[in-house]
């Protein structure tokens, strides 16, 4: 029993620990319980906290359509109570719009069914409220299987705002848009870079610049428009305009299409910390500004050259340029030149060196020539009058940069020519109105410019017609009736266009009706006109005319004295023949021995008759024109000489004379009658035989050459003076003119040979001086 009740006693024991501890265990669990349900209530409180202060509404819609919201949902729809039901969100002028119901209604279903989200926009009646409803499937907290949670969010303001960023941002896509046509347009290299310098964004024009296919390739090799680019190089201004947010511009060379191009680079920092640039080519800015600079210098250094004086003032009227020509003409020293001296100062110092008219008021007339600066379209241009007689011409330009540019032209000597040549144009007048000759000058044109009075009087014209200054053609039709020949008159209109249109010079004669006689001359002049005259020649024509009526009588008087002479040498060889025969009997003893006295008178009968015959045949030679027609053949210059010296020696022995042949190899012949070269070789010998004194010397001297042979006749005699060798050619030249104590005393040797010598084609020539002897020469040639 002891045992059972020991048992029993740790049983109960055993129980009512175990109580305890469950008991314990229960106290902890609901200690814990408790916590944790004031925590929740506490977080419940909080999460209802939240939903009231939260902008958005949460509707449970369940799937037999009941609803539960809070009672701001009333407030937002416009509704008079809570709404139970879907159906109670619109009604009759309250809650949501038919439209968007419906359209919450299926997105709900939708939503219930399929567990679809939806985002919805709606709007409430009779407000400008605008809902925003999010709706999912409810999660199985909420307790409503098959329902769906709406969030409701008042987008009135937000609705108002999101229309009006759409509309910013629709613009804002517009100009991004067009922004980015207008880059691609651009036929300049754009480019955009990344913080770190990268190539993101190229246009087309970039693309062909570096000769790259398309805009992904130059951003995948990062191909950089200028070669040998770094962070030294344009990357460096892309860098500083990054991290100055400063714009940076450089100008750096290129090589664009395989040509170099200089290029402005332009870095402009963005506000994300990358950078834009673009590249404008500069090139022919380059090339226009080093050829004006280059023109600008090239103008100044012919301005130099000029004879003009020339200054150049800026917009502040400093004296900027002046060439040597102004510094000399005003004396003006470099060295003050230097200091850009102005305007005022300039005239001031001009004004010293006497070279600015004088005027009283110099300060208003200084005031007058600074409104030049500002003349606008007007010609500016003054003539100046220096003291000591000298004159300028100033023409002044305003710039249109500002400035002024005067120009200094001394034309002291222009106007001193002026003044002569207005001298000498009215000396021209009076001299041509006092000429001989009859003068008028034609323009190019034909018109009569320039007459004088005698030209006016020769034609008889009008003084009204000639001022008309009339072509030529009508002067000559109106002075046509003057002429003897009125067809004439044409000549004027030829000659004129010749002088004027060929330029040449040319002439002829007309007479007119009234007797008088004119040369008329056409001479071009320099400056392209003509010069027309007129000479009377009417005097010259009367003079002309007796002189041709005297010389036919003369002719006629040769003819006569020819026939004469020719009679008398014909009937003169009859008797002569008859003396000659009846001295030859006598001589010859026919007629009886003769004393030695007759002997010798019939030798001088004979001799005389010789000389006689002779002078008769010389006479005839000379008087029958041409020495008769010559019948040419192969003369033998060295037989002929012979012949020639041979007939003359005995007379050369009888006056005790040496007489000497010399023929040279080159002698040989000639074609020609041989008759006649002997008779010259006769008539040269004789003349010089008939010179000398006993014991002189006459020597024969014939050579030649391939063209010509030539026959020398020279003596040792007293020779003559210049003027009677000058005539010792002359017909019936006397003796003694030639200083030669010849018997042919009529002189007809000489000419004669001289006539046969022509004939032949040759030339005779003398060549004596007095105490030297005489040389004469004939050259024949050999055809």
């Amino acid at each position: 029993m002891t045992g059972i009740a020991t048992t029993n006693a740790v049983l109960a024991g055993a129980g009512l620990a175990i109580l305890l501890i469950a008991g314990l265990v229960a106290l902890f669990v609901g200690l814990r319980r408790a916590r944790r349900a004031g925590a929740l209530v506490a977080e419940n409180a909080r999460h209802r906290a939240f939903a009231d202060s939260s902008p958005a509404l949460a509707m449970v819609v369940r799937a037999d359509a009941r609803i539960e919201a809070p009672r701001t949902l009333s407030d937002w729809l416009g509704l008079e109570g809570e709404p139970d039901t879907l159906n109670d969100l619109s009604t009759d002028g309250t809650g949501l719009a038919p439209d968007d119901f419906a359209a919450l209604t299926e997105a709900i279903t939708a939503g219930q069914k399929a567990g679809r989200p939806f985002r919805l926009s709606l709007r409430v009646q009779h407000g400008a409220r605008s809902l925003l409803a999010v709706g999912e499937r409810a999660p199985h907290a909420l307790n409503a299987p098959g329902g769906v949670v709406v969030w409701l969010f008042d987008a009135s303001e937000l609705q108002t705002q999101v229309s009006r960023l759409g509309e910013e941002a629709e613009e804002l896509r517009g100009a991004f848009a067009s922004l980015t046509a207008l880059i691609e347009a651009a036929p300049m290299p754009m480019w955009y870079r990344t913080r770190e310098l990268r190539l993101a964004m190229v246009n087309t024009a970039y693309v062909h610049a570096v000769d790259a296919s398309t805009h992904a390739q130059v951003i995948e090799q990062q191909i950089e428009l200028i070669e040998g680019s770094g962070m030294g190089g344009p990357l460096a201004n892309a860098a500083i305009a990054r991290d100055t947010g400063e714009p940076q511009t450089a100008a750096v060379p290129a090589i664009i299409k395989g040509e170099r191009r200089m290029l402005r680079i332009h870095d402009l920092p963005l506000f994300d910390g990358g950078a834009a640039g673009f590249a404008v080519d500069i090139e022919d800015l380059e090339q226009a500004r080093g050829g004006l600079k280059r023109f600008a210098e090239a103008q100044r250094a012919m301005l130099d050259r000029l004879s003009a004086g020339v200054a150049q003032f800026s917009a502040d009227r400093a004296l900027i340029f002046c060439n040597q020509p102004f510094r000399r003409m005003f004396a003006m020293r470099p060295e003050w030149l230097a200091d850009r001296p102005e305007f005022d100062r300039v005239l001031e110092r001009m004004r010293e060196a006497g070279r600015l008219p004088e005027v009283r008021d110099f300060p208003g007339w200084k005031k007058e020539h600074r409104e030049w600066f500002r003349a606008e379209g007007a010609e500016i241009e003054e003539s100046w009058h220096l003291p000591g007689g000298s004159h300028l011409r100033v023409v002044a330009q305003p710039l249109p940069e500002g400035g002024l540019l005067i120009i200094f032209e001394d034309r002291t000597e222009q106007v001193q020519l002026a003044s002569a040549r207005d001298t000498l144009l009215r000396v021209r007048t009076a001299m041509f109105d006092n000429l001989f000759e009859a003068l008028g000058v034609f323009a190019s044109d034909g018109r009569l410019q320039l007459w004088n009075n005698k030209f006016r009087l020769a034609w008889g014209f009008d003084e009204q017609l000639l001022a008309g200054h009339p072509r030529v053609d009508a002067l000559a039709e109106a002075g046509a009736r003057k002429l003897a020949k009125p067809d004439r008159a044409s000549l004027m209109s030829a000659l004129v266009r010749a002088a004027t249109v060929e330029r040449q010079q040319r002439g002829g004669r007309a007479a007119f009706a009234d007797g008088r006689h004119f040369e008329f001359t056409a001479v071009p002049l320099p400056d392209g006109n003509a010069l027309f005259t007129m000479l009377d020649i009417s005097d010259s024509k009367r003079i002309e005319q007796a002189l041709r009526d005297r010389n036919e009588a003369l002719e006629a008087a040769d003819r006569v004295k020819t026939a004469f002479v020719e009679n008398m040498s014909y009937e003169l060889r009859t008797p002569l023949t008859s003396i000659k025969g009846f001295a030859e009997l006598l001589h010859g003893g026919y007629a009886g021995d003769l004393s030695e006295s007759g002997t010798s008178y019939a030798e001088a009968i004979l001799e005389s008759v010789a000389r006689l015959s002779g002078l008769v045949d010389d006479v005839l030679d000379l008087t029958e024109g041409d020495s008769g027609p010559l019948r040419k053949t192969a003369v033998d210059m060295e037989h002929v000489a012979q012949a020639a010296a041979e007939s003359l020696s005995p007379l050369a022995k009888e006056r005790g004379i040496d007489l000497v042949v010399e023929v040279r190899g080159s002698a040989g012949a000639v074609q020609g009658d041989q008759r006649r070269v002997r008779q010259a070789i006769e008539h040269m010998l004789r003349f010089s035989i008939g010179g000398l004194k006993k014991g002189g010397r006459v020597l024969l001297h014939v050579d030649g050459d391939a063209d010509r042979a030539r026959i020398v006749v020279s003596d040792d005699g007293p020779g003559m003076s210049s003027e009677a060798a000058k005539h010792a050619f002359d017909r019936f030249a006397h003796s003694a003119a030639t200083g030669r104590d010849t018997d042919r005393a009529l002189g007809l040797g000489l000419p004669l040979a001289k006539r046969f010598v022509e004939a032949h084609g040759g030339t005779i020539a003398m060549l004596s001086e007095p105490g030297e002897g005489t040389l004469m020469t004939i050259e024949l040639p050999r055809q």
